[in-house]
C-alpha cells in the first residue's frame, strides 16, 4: 500500500510479535476468505491490518514459505500486490485476528532497511521498480 499523494511515497507496513517475542516489521498479508480472489483478499487484509484502503495497480509476484505450527509443517504461498491508498486512517484496531501490534508509514526508500525479512524486501524493491509507471 503506497500514499501517491505527496512526493514522499510512503509505504504502510504492520509490525508482529514473532513466537520469540520480537518485533518483526512486514508487509499486510492474509488469505481469501469464501469465494474471495486474491486481489479481493489482498485489498480487504491491508484495510483490516492498517486501516487503509487502496486500489490494486499491479501484481508484485509470490513468496513461497515453509513454517511449522505444533510439530506440523506448513507451505504458504502469499501473492504480493501494489496497492495506492485510496483513503482510510492509519490503524490496527479493525485487525480481526489482533495479530498487528504496530502499523506506519515509512518512506519507500527506507522500506528495504526496515522490513524483517528477505522475502519482503525483495517485493520491496520491485514495488520500487513498478511504481513510476503508476504514478
Amino acid at each position: 500500500m503506497v500514499d501517491t499523494s505527496d512526493d514522499e511515497l510512503r509505504v504502510a507496513i504492520i509490525a508482529r510479535l514473532n513466537r520469540g517475542g520480537r518485533l518483526e516489521w512486514c508487509l499486510p498479508k492474509g488469505h481469501p476468505e469464501g469465494r474471495e480472489n486474491n486481489e479481493e483478499a489482498a485489498v480487504r487484509e491491508i484495510a483490516e491490518e492498517t486501516g487503509i484502503d487502496g486500489k490494486i495497480l499491479a501484481p508484485l509476484g509470490s513468496i513461497d514459505y515453509w513454517f511449522t505450527v505444533s510439530g506440523h509443517r506448513v507451505h504458504k504461498t502469499v501473492h504480493h500486490y501494489l496497492l495506492r491508498a485510496t483513503g482510510g486512517e492509519l490503524t490496527i484496531e479493525n485487525d480481526p485476528d489482533k495479530e498487528a501490534v504496530d502499523v506506519a508509514w515509512v518512506p519507500i526508500h527506507e522500506l528495504a532497511r526496515k522490513l524483517s525479512f528477505p522475502n519482503e524486501r525483495r517485493i520491496a524493491d520491485l514495488a520500487r521498480e513498478v511504481l513510476p509507471e503508476h504514478l
